[in-house]
């Protein structure tokens, strides 16, 4: 069903309008390092620790399938997509065996299969919650979030048959999306709303590349056509659920110019639009997508690479919306939503967008989350998650007995468990973004100690390895190990903040080094050539938008694609994160602390503490007493894991 040389994560290789083609799942492997570290905790404690939640009481979703399959009393628990989240652990734990191979996985998975096979009904519907509440009938409301399921079904079954060559999990997908086409082809009135939560379409364009059906391809490319068309009025399918930007369905999807509504929902959305555009080469498809991109990263996107400023609010056409996008430039830090799944999507929006260009700014974003705001989600110790991502927290100004997916610390479970399989995968997966193929040759997007063992778009064997300590050091070398006789590309991503970076191959100088692209390196390579490109790591202040009026004469520190956070465990005790101001006159020094948090790199400073207390909504002033203080900088992805406390991103500065 799907050729063995056809294992990319998004398996773009016959795909005719992409730039950048997948490397196959396992082609690459992290060897040390950053990512080596990440993902060999992914490994061991990850997806194991969550493995052992969604299988066990606690998280139920295995619990679900067995009670829809019969095989076990009981009612159904969890969200109404939690279905979909199980999936995306399951995918993650292909995205391991693919590594280490270890059969277990696949045996363990195997049994799972089989519980969900029984579940799915004779017709191929399959959501759990619908199926054991015998009071709820399949699509009759789109709070139930069925389409969601879908897409991570769809999904993880393809990864699951490219990785062990298995069907058993894609038959099950082909049943279901044959189910599905039946009941969205043609479109009934009844129907049109349903498709909002958009994972349905990458999951439907990727069983398109896996079984060539173009079925699949036509009703992913409906999903998208259906935003807009319809009036947007409260009806049965929509009750106990907002409507209109919420759930992308104001205006149509090729017409639209600004990120509106849920941020999950919109870059999912987005994403689909990109797999299609990817097949059928739309142009009004690819310049929505363009727009909405310089509107989500030049006007919505937090400096962390974080999106979705708010969790209640409205759009700018006035519709109640949730966990999403709010004004451009609005862009408050306390209070920041900033949902891990919405940080991840973005990345995965980012990830094909540079499939279709090639062009480098999308990798800097999706490195830029991988470091920062995607990370930020799981403690050090890889059990515990946050749902949103503040860029500051201050103690007491939040009434977290209140809230229902912000805590006060990270926690070991979320009822609400999209975002935990979310990250986790993403880790899993990430040595499969770390390069691409290209026409005649291979780009490095992601920097990392690794090995790669693939071949090019023309078939012929390439090996390289790389070393680097990336990314607390920007000093990276990689070694031809294998390579055809014929000439051929070598493509480097130089991240825009890299400026004055250096490229040399055995040691000659390359002039072709620009921030914010690719270094192209073309010659006839052999067997021990080394490419060596140094980024230099200065430390360096971020200002926001003059817009952005929430950080006004404040600065973020930044060292490489790391941002970084000020945390009370490393003030004075007692001491507010609000009178705390940086000073422009200082030395901000990177020292590396292999033991520290997992084995980072802070930033020493001395900063200046406000001594004076204020009380009052508005208060009379005179030149504060300031007391300098040294102390260090952590990266913002390690905040939250040395007990309670106040954070901060951005600082006030005092410019000497």
């Amino acid at each position: 069903m799907i050729e063995n040389n056809a294992r990319g994560i998004i398996n773009n290789t016959n795909s005719p309008y992409v730039i950048f083609k997948s490397i196959d799942i396992g082609d690459c492997q992290w060897t040390n390092g950053f990512w080596a570290e990440k993902w060999k905790q992914a490994e061991k404690v990850m997806v194991p620790y969550m493995g052992n939640l969604l299988k066990g009481d606690v998280g139920h979703a295995l619990n679900n399938f067995k009670i829809a399959a019969g095989l076990k009393e009981g009612e159904h628990q969890g969200e109404w997509w939690h279905d979909g989240d199980f999936y995306k652990w399951m995918e993650a734990s292909v995205y391991i065996y693919a590594v280490n191979k270890d059969q277990n996985i696949v045996n363990d998975l195997d049994t799972i299969i089989e519980i969900i096979g029984k579940a799915q009904l004779e017709n191929g519907y399959l959501s759990t919650p619908i199926i054991i509440n015998k009071d709820l009938k399949p699509f009759s409301n789109r709070k139930y979030h069925e389409l969601y399921n879908s897409g991570h079904l769809l999904t993880s079954a393809c990864i699951h048959h490219r990785v062990t060559g298995k069907t058993n999990f894609l038959d099950i997908a082909i049943k279901h999306a044959n189910y599905l086409y039946a009941l969205f082809v043609p479109i009934k009135d009844h129907l049109k709303r349903f498709g909002f939560n958009q994972t349905q379409i990458m999951g439907l364009v990727e069983l398109y590349r896996t079984t060539n059906d173009k079925k699949y391809l036509e009703l992913a490319e409906q999903f998208i056509n259906l935003r807009g068309s319809y009036d947007i009025v409260d009806d049965d399918t929509t009750e106990g659920y907002p409507i209109g930007d919420m759930v992308q369905e104001r205006v149509p999807l090729r017409e639209e110019t600004e990120a509106v509504g849920h941020a999950v929902l919109a870059l999912y959305y987005y994403a689909g639009a990109a797999d299609v555009y990817a097949e059928t080469g739309e142009k009004a498809l690819i310049d929505a997508l363009d727009r909405l991109w310089n509107d989500v990263t030049h006007k919505k996107m937090y400096v962390t690479g974080a999106i979705g400023q708010t969790h209640y609010g409205r759009s700018p056409r006035l519709d109640k919306i949730e966990e999403g996008f709010i004004d451009a430039y609005m862009m408050p830090n306390m209070t920041a939503y900033n949902e891990t799944c919405a940080n991840i999507c973005n990345s995965m929006f980012n990830y094909r967008m540079l499939s279709l260009t090639g062009d480098a700014k999308h990798g800097d974003v999706m490195e830029l989350v991988m470091h920062n705001s995607g990370l930020s989600g799981i403690g050090i110790e890889g059990k515990d998650y946050y749902y949103s991502n503040p860029l500051r927290k201050i103690e007491g100004a939040l009434d977290y007995d209140n809230m229902n997916v912000e805590f006060s610390e990270r926690q070991p479970y979320l009822h609400c468990f999209c975002c935990p399989p979310n990250l986790v995968r993403t880790v899993a997966k990430s040595p499969a973004w770390a390069y691409s193929k290209i026409e005649n040759g291979i780009a490095v997007n992601l920097y990392g100690g690794n090995k790669l063992a693939t071949t090019l778009v023309d078939g012929t064997s390439i090996k390289l390895s790389q070393e680097s300590d990336y990314p607390w050091n920007g000093v990276v070398e990689i070694t031809i190990e294998e390579a055809k006789s014929e000439p051929f590309e070598m493509l480097l991503r130089i991240p825009a903040w890299a400026k004055g970076s250096t490229l040399k191959v055995n040691g000659q100088n390359v002039n072709d080094v620009v921030p914010g692209k690719y270094a192209r390196l073309k010659r006839q390579w052999a067997v021990n050539d080394v490419i060596a490109l140094d980024m230099p790591m200065e430390t360096k202040f971020i200002e926001g938008h003059p817009r952005i009026e929430e950080v006004r004469n404040q600065v973020a520190v930044k060292r490489g694609p790391i941002v970084y956070a000020l945390e009370s465990p490393d003030l004075p005790k007692g001491t507010a994160i609000t009178d705390v101001y940086i000073a422009s006159n200082k030395e901000l020094k990177p020292v590396h602390k292999p033991g520290f948090l997992g084995g980072i790199t802070t930033i020493e400073t001395d900063v200046l503490i406000r001594k004076d207390h204020l009380t009052g909504m508005y208060n009379e002033v005179s030149k504060p007493t300031m007391e300098t203080y040294h102390t260090q900088l952590i990266p913002y992805f390690t905040w939250s894991n040395r007990g309670q406390g106040e954070m901060t991103v951005f600082m006030p500065i005092i410019w000497d």
